[in-house]
């Protein structure tokens, strides 16, 4: 079956009815610890990294003073987000290009975030949206389930979905909708087991479990 605009602006409306503007999981002060939050959170919940946080920023919050802890001491701090051999030497790279080229701040633009190490094309999106309110869709494992399911956008890769999203989403409402998207996959639409009876999309969903 295939999901008519129609019933695209009905599930983007209930989404708005349902969820309104939400805000991130992830705990962050400034730009740079929610940049370094976020490249904590793959692969890991976004609460293992707010627990790793806590310990984390209070006394290493900067560029310069996550660089003093060199690679065995980053590690040390953030090893259970898992992964924390290739995120401590992408962090330490990054942190060591914004006090190089950036006087330390994190750059506003998503063509120069991109480039820096353990920044994708996701976490650009979801820092120049949170950060510097410029409209973007980031797509998450969440988001891509979710809009496959959904067929809101419908694709093999996260920029084939990211795509279809920005085709089928306003734009002034992406940011929000990112949001919305990774929320309904962690709560309901569960990868393995989702909840479809608790489901507000359930009437309108194709890939509705026993549809």
């Amino acid at each position: 079956m295939k999901v008519t605009k129609k019933v695209k602006d009905e599930m983007l409306q209930r989404f708005q009815d349902q969820y309104g503007i939400m805000k991130p999981a992830l705990h962050y002060s400034t730009p740079f610890e929610l940049m370094i939050a976020v490249i904590l959170s793959a692969q890991c919940t976004d609460e293992r990294v707010n627990i790793v946080t806590a310990q984390l920023f209070p006394e290493y919050n900067s560029p310069e003073k996550i660089l003093t802890l060199g690679l065995t001491g980053l590690e040390e701090k953030i090893k259970t987000c898992g992964l924390y051999h290739s995120k401590a030497k992408n962090i330490l790279a990054n942190c060591a290009i914004l006090c190089e080229q950036y006087g330390g701040e994190v750059p506003k633009t998503f063509d120069e975030l991109v480039k820096l190490p353990g920044v994708g094309r996701k976490t650009a999106n979801v820092l120049v949206s949170i950060l510097f309110d410029t409209p973007a869709i980031a797509v998450d494992t969440h988001v891509f389930r979710v809009a496959n399911r959904l067929q809101l956008a419908t694709g093999k890769t996260p920029l084939e979905v990211e795509k279809g999203l920005q085709k089928a989403i306003p734009k002034e409402w992406w940011s929000r909708a990112h949001h919305w998207l990774i929320w309904h996959g962690r709560r309901v639409c569960k990868a393995r087991k989702p909840l479809c009876d608790q489901c507000f999309l359930a009437d309108l969903c194709p890939g509705k479990e026993g549809s």
